[in-house]
């Protein structure tokens, strides 16, 4: 983590997220401040993960979304995140475009990192999604997606696939692009 030993991010670090993020500079300083004081060995587990990310879903249960958005922003596949690895993911889960968004997304969805999507991890990620809703929303859902499984299935059909085809990472953010219902089906956003 270059001279993570003076308390200060690299500056390889630095110019790195600079230009990868719309942070400023005092901004990323600001959270790596935050971030030490959060994580003093300069990395977060996936059970630390866990715990901060149920707390955004305290109505829910977030572990298993929380352990697929975790998978899915180690980039490097160590098992833990990095100060790099946990902005990059703040970034484009906040302040991000919305193809980079998306191309997230698919890395959400690509549960065993092939390179492309399949019907049962779209499942898979819906179940997660699904165990984020709470029960009283849940009985407000149309009832072509008022199950996890449901919800997969009208997804899955806007792509034109069939059950044992495969996405794509071009053709799902082409797919979610042009359709905003695929968009919605695709994450949760909590009723106002």
């Amino acid at each position: 983590m270059g001279n993570s030993k003076s308390g200060a991010v690299s500056k390889e670090i630095l110019e790195d997220l600079k230009l990868n993020t719309k942070f400023s500079e005092t901004e990323i300083v600001q959270w790596y401040e935050n971030f030490k004081k959060q994580c003093p060995t300069g990395r977060i587990t996936k059970e630390e993960f866990q715990t901060i990310y149920s707390k955004f879903f305290p109505d829910s249960d977030a572990n298993t979304y929380a352990q697929h958005v975790f998978r899915s922003f180690d980039t490097n596949d160590d098992g833990t995140l990095d100060f790099k690895e946990y902005i990059i993911a703040l970034h484009m889960t906040s302040t991000g475009k919305t193809t980079r968004k998306l191309e997230w997304a698919f890395s959400l969805f690509d549960v065993d990192k092939n390179g492309y999507i399949t019907k049962s991890e779209t499942k898979e990620i819906c179940t997660a999604i699904f165990k984020l809703i709470p029960k009283e929303e849940l009985m407000k859902l149309p009832d072509d997606e008022n199950t996890a499984e449901k919800r997969a299935d009208k997804l899955w059909k806007y792509f034109n696939k069939g059950d044992n085809d495969r996405i794509a990472e071009g053709e799902f953010i082409q797919g979610v692009l042009d359709n905003e219902d695929a968009l919605r089906l695709i994450q949760y956003s909590p009723l106002k």
